[in-house]
């Protein structure tokens, strides 16, 4: 995937999403559920497209060179696990197309998981 900034997960602890694995500039440690685009996906459970990051309510700058953001929830078996995000510089940088193929990629992560 071109034109991305910084890709990585962020882990459910039974009460807020915590750092992952990640590749790119040391991001936020800690999301509450329900803030920023990664705590909303996770609340809300559905993926989430944001073409301005800077248009959406309670954005958390965790890199000031983001501007779009896709964020896929993980859950097996209606549990939440965490969720994938990936940042552009680029704003409109995530479409459908994207969408789609990182939902059947987390699918296939989520199929792999032991959720205890």
């Amino acid at each position: 995937m071109t034109d991305t900034n910084w890709v990585g997960f962020y882990l459910y602890d039974g009460k807020e999403l915590v750092l992952g694995p990640f590749q790119g500039l040391p991001a936020c440690i800690r999301i509450p559920l329900g803030r920023g685009v990664c705590g909303t996906s996770a609340s809300e459970r559905r993926t989430m497209v944001v073409e301005d990051v800077h248009a959406f309510p309670g954005h958390i700058a965790c890199d000031a060179a983001s501007n779009s953001e896709i964020v896929v929830p993980i859950i097996k078996n209606g549990e939440l696990y965490g969720v994938l995000d990936i940042d552009s510089p680029l704003k409109n940088r995530f479409d459908d197309e994207d969408r789609i193929f990182l939902e059947k990629a987390v699918s296939l992560i989520t199929e792999q998981l032991e959720l205890s």
